[in-house]
C-alpha cells in the first residue's frame, strides 16, 4: 500500500495541505508517500493582470483562514509581466524525485510553495528552482549544486515525465487539487479530494483501510 498525493506547488489550497499532509506523514509512517504532479495552470502563456491577482488573493484569504499559513501578498501584486504557469515547479518535483530517490520529497514540495508563497520568488525561474531545491535537499544531507539541478531540470526526460504526471492525473480523474488517494495492488481508492484538516483526513483514511480490510 502506498499514500498518492497528485497537487501541484502553486495551487494555493495544496500549500495549505501541506501542512496536514506531514502530519499525516506523522501519523503513519508505515504508508510511504508517492507525489503525482498535476498541472493545474501546466502551460499557461497569459499575463496575470491586476483583476487576476485580485481574484487569487481572495482564494489566498481563505486557504489562509482554514489553514493558518501565512501568504506574501505584497509580492504577487508587485510582480510584472508574471505569467502563472506550474509547469516549470511541478518539473522541479519531478526532477527532484529523479535525483534522489527515497529523499522526502513532501518536504521538497513544501520549500517550493514556501518560496513561492512566502518569500515571493518567482517560480516559474529555473534559477529560482534549481537553488530552491538545491537547499531544500540540503537539509537532508544531499549536498547538489543548484546548476547540476537545472541541467537535470531543462532535461527532455524531465520535461517528458512531468508530462507523464498531467496524463496520469487526467486519466484517474482527478479535477481537484489537492487529492489524496490511497494504492492497494493495482486498486486506487480515493481518500480526500481537496483541502482537509489532519483529523478529517486521518478518518477518512481509516474508513477507506478498513473498507479493503472488510473485503481482504
Amino acid at each position: 500500500m502506498e499514500l498518492i498525493y497528485i497537487g501541484d506547488p502553486m495551487c494555493s489550497w495544496c500549500y495549505g495541505f501541506g501542512k496536514e499532509l506531514t502530519l499525516l506523514q506523522r501519523r503513519n509512517p508505515q504508508l510511504p508517500l508517492r507525489i503525482v504532479v498535476g498541472g493545474i495552470r501546466a502551460g499557461a502563456t497569459d499575463v496575470l493582470d491586476d483583476a487576476g491577482k485580485r481574484f487569487r488573493l481572495q482564494h489566498w484569504t481563505r486557504v489562509e483562514k482554514a489553514s493558518g499559513l501565512t501568504f506574501n501578498r505584497e509580492a504577487l501584486m508587485a510582480r510584472e509581466g508574471f505569467v502563472y504557469d506550474t509547469e516549470p515547479v511541478c518539473r522541479a518535483v519531478v526532477t527532484a524525485r529523479r535525483l534522489f530517490p527515497g529523499t522526502d520529497l513532501l518536504a521538497v514540495f513544501r520549500a517550493l510553495q514556501h518560496a513561492f508563497y512566502v518569500d515571493g520568488l518567482d517560480t516559474t525561474n529555473g534559477h529560482v528552482l534549481a537553488e530552491v531545491v538545491a537547499k531544500a535537499v540540503a537539509k537532508q544531507s544531499i549536498e547538489v549544486e543548484a546548476s547540476a539541478f537545472l541541467t537535470a531540470w531543462n532535461s527532455a526526460n524531465a520535461i517528458e515525465e512531468t508530462a507523464a504526471d498531467f496524463r496520469t492525473a487526467r486519466r484517474w480523474g482527478v479535477t481537484s487539487f489537492p487529492t489524496l488517494a490511497l494504492q492497494d495492488g493495482d486498486k486506487l481508492y480515493q481518500v480526500v479530494a481537496g483541502y482537509a484538516s489532519v483529523e478529517a483526513v486521518a478518518m477518512q483514511l481509516d474508513h477507506v483501510l478498513d473498507a479493503i480490510r472488510s473485503v481482504a
